[in-house]
């Protein structure tokens, strides 16, 4: 990868150099500078994290992903038992109607009708309550792991760090680059102090 980025930053320059023989307004200072920038770049120091797994085991994730495939079981049991009530009330309709008036028949099929629908309507809001505790769930992850990535690479003196994936833009990198499972112990670390820590004291109200 250095052998790439050192092409890439050898091109950069070159690109550089025929485009300043163009501009003869430019200064021999100002195109000396830029060059030595670019030629910096060949030191840049890179790491990457095998972002599928760094999420999979991030104890803050399994932790949320649990309570809502919890929620997700509870809801779904709920939600079964009131269809099966539903069920049940349609049959016991289809058994007594021949025994009913017109109008009391035509009332209850209405009744049915509603309840069917707000039963539609309950299954539809329980879906997207869980769909919002997922994509909030993601957004969290990925938040803090942004943070914690920034903390890290001040720390490690570290200029960029990739995300790798399967069939992602990255399809090879030495190992010696991977450092998932630092910052997986380095996140589970934080998280895990984050709840002993005490709560922050409520501001006062100004009187």
């Amino acid at each position: 990868m250095k052998k790439l980025l050192k092409s890439l930053v050898i091109a950069g320059v070159a690109v550089f150099a025929i485009s300043a023989c163009n501009k003869s307004t430019e200064s021999t200072d100002t195109a000396t500078t830029e060059e030595t920038t670019a030629a910096a770049k060949t030191d840049i120091k890179i790491a990457y994290v095998q972002t599928d797994s760094l999420i999979a085991k991030y104890t803050f994730y399994k932790e949320k992903s649990g309570e809502i495939t919890e929620k997700g079981k509870r809801y779904e049991t709920e939600l079964g038992t009131r269809a099966r009530g539903f069920e049940q009330e349609v049959a016991n309709f289809q058994q007594t109607a021949t025994s009913m008036t017109m109008n009391q028949a035509r009332a209850k099929e209405e009744e049915l009708a509603k309840k069917q629908n707000n039963l539609v309507t309950y299954r539809d809001n329980l879906m997207r309550e869980l769909s919002e505790d997922e994509a909030k769930l993601y957004a969290d992850v990925y938040d803090q792991v942004q943070t914690y990535l920034t903390e890290y690479a001040k720390e490690n003196g570290i200029d960029m760090i990739l995300s790798y994936t399967r069939g992602g833009a990255v399809w090879y990198s030495d190992a010696a680059f991977d450092v998932t499972d630092k910052v997986l112990e380095g996140l589970n670390k934080k998280y895990e102090a984050s709840k002993t820590a005490p709560a922050p004291a409520a501001t006062p109200e100004k009187k």
